[in-house]
């Protein structure tokens, strides 16, 4: 093909050469373009003012904004029913905690003696 065309292979490597380099630069600068993270750092850099009071006010618009009120409906007619269940789970909790409370002084010194027993047993069963 570039015997066709008439021109030489200097010629053509001299062409290559350009449009890569024309590539490149075309390259660099989309990343440069692209590169929003620095552009903000940069902006904030060169007017810290404008981007704290444009932070305050979108803080301010997000605590006005009134949001949507959630509706509850009430089922009237079961309402006994869980009632009596919270009531039921309510004395059952009161319950186990005094039962815990009064036999805590005999649940202790069992728990001690059991796990005395295991940290001798375990001990004397090894041999190094």
């Amino acid at each position: 093909m570039a015997r066709e065309s008439g021109r030489n292979n200097f010629e053509l490597k001299e062409e290559i050469a350009r449009s890569r380099d024309r590539v490149a630069h075309d390259l660099r600068a989309v990343r440069d373009e692209l590169d929003f993270p620095r552009k903000i750092r940069k902006s904030f850099r060169r007017q810290p003012v404008l981007w704290l009071a444009a932070a305050v006010a979108i803080g301010l618009v997000l605590t006005v904004v009134p949001r949507g009120k959630k509706k509850v409906y009430v089922d009237t007619k079961g309402g006994g029913k869980s009632k009596n269940k919270l009531l039921q789970a309510g004395f059952l909790l009161g319950v186990l905690k005094i039962g815990a409370t009064l036999l805590k002084p005999v649940i202790i010194p069992l728990l001690r003696k059991k796990v005395s027993e295991y940290a001798s047993a375990s001990r004397g069963s090894k041999k190094w």
